[in-house]
């Protein structure tokens, strides 16, 4: 490399370096010593490798890019304004971390369009780029190279590789071969709370080559060895780390190589400093005309090589440009919905978890678009079905996973594949180990992303496996996560009704919470997706009755509603029975249609969970009969008994309320 090319270079990652540096100082908060450290390294890789076109963000076969150390955001909009993508102004920058702004603290997917996903818990982006990595892989074994064919790149820090996930998701890859992920390590070691040997004396090096990684170790501010590492690593048969030797805060000349400027802006006094140590004579958010030029020219490089794709794109035919576009093919459902009608027709009794491979059986061969899989738990989850087919090394065209024990990655790399497009991904596992998901659960929801968990053994009614595996306050705690759908069927119905919601739901994950006991279909009519309303008279009082009290229900504990019901019946009392398959759904609906099916009568709840949150729904003179504390060992119909959620029960519950 030449030395007029190297003092470009040079420039080119000054202006990240300033930009980054003055818009932290202006907001008085944020993350200067990355965005300072990582400037070489993502200078080289955005103008010299990175295959995007900024006036097209979208493009389906673009390199994705995941800062997975999120809280150096400002290399992030730093690249964005200078690559010329149309969405961000130097407005924006100088906005850096207030209300309102595009700019956030952290990276925000949807907010900026050059953004691939919300970064900031460690581990989560470089989990979530073996994701990205897999999908490119399934996706181009299945339509082809000439139109998906792309690298994952991710910039990550210490944190990202100490936190437990990132192990998972880094064995996966290497278990896969996904040799398209590029991982650039800022090998700076400083953490918040000083030097990384304070707290880890792990050799990265020899830890990701033994899980089946390519390795290579350079200088972070040697342009020519960071070209020439990406380079080899494209050419590698394995997943590469990258591990880049980095002064963090680089040439701020009193705090670069320190903590003090991991999480602080660097001071007036500093940044001036660091201008007369860089010679950089520009007035702060002012870019000299010809780097700003070299940049714009980087981020329109590729423009001809999109119009060449997109005419590739368009003769693949319309399965490809919907799956790319994330339509649902026509008809999609009809399978779903004959299989709802004829559970009705033979009144099927069977386990919901049951029902949701019924309707897997239904889905899978209708959506192209469907990947599956299962934390070592399939043959209990029932996520595999005829038909399908595994994700291997060796062969990409599946469109199963095999995670094994490893539902912490599962959450994230089921992310990342939703993330990446043309890809719905569902994966299993008991509902109780939903809280290794649980971080990247919450990343999905705050994401708007299709991605759909399968969580089964929903209940006490686990049994003899005991508390441990019984999930007990798991329902209130998603109903409390803002922007995910928890649904919790009674029936063949209601599970067929949540699954098209789920698959329909492109901007919303969603839960089914699944029974491994049997339960009898309580539905009459599949004409209408009562699910869709949240909550629904399943069994309403009879004709000319006035409702007296209502039993709210959800899952296995409706048919239970449905026995006192008719108890109460014979004994001359008229009570309704509401099944409330998802909360979420129900509180969208206009108070009108709440208030006509809750009624005004005392109102009981019943679940086999904790009670938390059902208050809304019962009010001041309701009841409700779940759970106060963890469950127990035992026969589940014992333990249904034991803590009190009976038909018997429910009855005198209803008694007491009417009193």
């Amino acid at each position: 490399m030449s030395l007029s090319q190297q003092n470009s270079l040079a420039q080119m990652a000054n202006a990240i370096r300033f930009l980054s540096a003055d818009a932290i100082e202006k907001s008085n908060s944020g993350h200067p010593g990355m965005p300072l450290g990582m400037a070489d390294v993502a200078t080289v890789l955005f103008t010299k490798f990175m295959k995007l076109d900024a006036s097209q963000p979208h493009w389906f076969d673009r390199d994705r890019f995941v800062l997975s150390a999120g809280h150096g955001s400002m290399l992030m909009y730093s690249l964005l304004y200078l690559l010329g993508y149309k969405d961000i102004g130097i407005e924006d920058i100088k906005n850096f971390r207030q209300l309102g702004a595009k700019t956030a603290g952290h990276p925000e997917y949807g907010h900026l369009a050059g953004i691939d996903m919300t970064t900031g818990p460690l581990g989560q982006g470089i989990s979530s780029a073996v994701g990205m990595a897999l999908a490119e892989r399934v996706i181009a074994a299945k339509y082809g190279e000439d139109v998906c064919n792309h690298y994952t790149y991710v910039i990550n820090g210490d944190g990202c590789l100490m936190e437990g996930i990132s192990e998972e998701a880094i064995s996966l890859a290497g278990h896969w071969g996904l040799n398209k992920l590029i991982v650039l390590w800022d090998n700076n070691n400083i953490t918040i709370d000083g030097t990384v040997d304070k707290a880890n004396s792990t050799d990265q090096i020899a830890r990701f080559k033994a899980v089946g990684w390519n390795t290579i170790e350079i200088d972070g501010h040697d342009y020519g060895m960071i070209e020439s590492a990406i380079k080899k690593a494209q050419t590698s048969d394995k997943p590469t780390l990258i591990a880049c030797k980095t002064k963090i805060g680089f040439g701020a000349p009193n705090k670069c190589g320190t903590s003090k400027c991991h999480g602080s802006p660097l001071g007036a006094e500093e940044v001036a400093a660091m201008r007369q140590v860089l010679d950089w004579k520009s007035e702060p958010f002012d870019i000299p005309s010809d780097v700003l030029k070299n940049w714009r020219e980087a981020g329109s490089a590729r423009a001809e090589g999109y119009k060449a794709w997109s005419e590739r794109a368009k003769a693949k035919g319309q399965e490809f440009l919907d799956l790319i576009e994330g339509k649902l093919p026509k008809g999609w459902s009809k399978d779903l919905q004959a299989l709802a009608e004829k559970a009705i027709a033979e009144k099927t009794k069977v386990a919901t978890r049951k029902a949701s491979q019924m309707c897997l059986e239904a889905i899978v061969p209708n959506v192209p678009e469907i990947i599956g899989g299962s934390a070592d738990l399939a043959a209990s989850n029932l996520t595999f079905v005829n038909g399908m087919k595994n994700i291997t090394k060796e062969d990409y065209a599946g469109n199963n996973v095999m995670y094994g024990i490893r539902e912490h990655a599962m959450g994230a790399i089921m992310n990342g594949m939703a993330l990446h497009g043309g890809v719905i991904p569902y994966g299993g596992t008991f509902f109780v180990f939903s809280d290794y998901m649980r971080p990247s659960m919450r990343l999905a929801a705050l994401m708007g992303i299709r991605v759909i968990y399968v969580l089964t053994h929903d209940s006490i009614g686990v049994g003899e496996d005991g508390p441990t595996h019984q999930p007990v306050e798991h329902l209130a705690s998603y109903r409390a996560m803002p922007n995910i759908y928890t649904f919790r069927p009674c029936d063949v119905v209601e599970t067929a009704e949540a699954w098209k919601l789920a698959v329909e739901s492109e901007k919303t994950p969603s839960i089914l919470a699944l029974t491994r006991q049997g339960l009898p279909l309580l539905r009459a009519s599949a004409k209408e997706n009562l699910t869709a309303k949240g909550g629904y008279v399943i069994s309403d009082v009879a004709e000319g009755k006035k409702r007296q009290a209502t039993i709210i229900a959800t899952g296995s504990e409706v048919s239970l509603a449905v026995e006192a019901q008719k108890q109460l019946r014979e004994e001359g009392i008229d009570v309704a029975v509401v099944s409330m398959p998802c909360t979420e759904l129900f509180d969208k609906q206009d108070i009108s249609y709440q208030e006509e099916v809750l009624g005004s009568a005392p109102r009981i709840a019943v679940e086999a969970a904790s009670k938390f949150g059902w208050e809304k729904y019962v009010g001041l003179k309701g009841d409700i009969i779940g759970m106060d504390g963890f469950g127990a060992s035992g026969p589940a119909e014992e333990l249904y008994k034991y803590f009190g959620i009976t038909k018997e029960e429910v009855v005198d519950a209803v008694k007491n309320c009417m009193k």
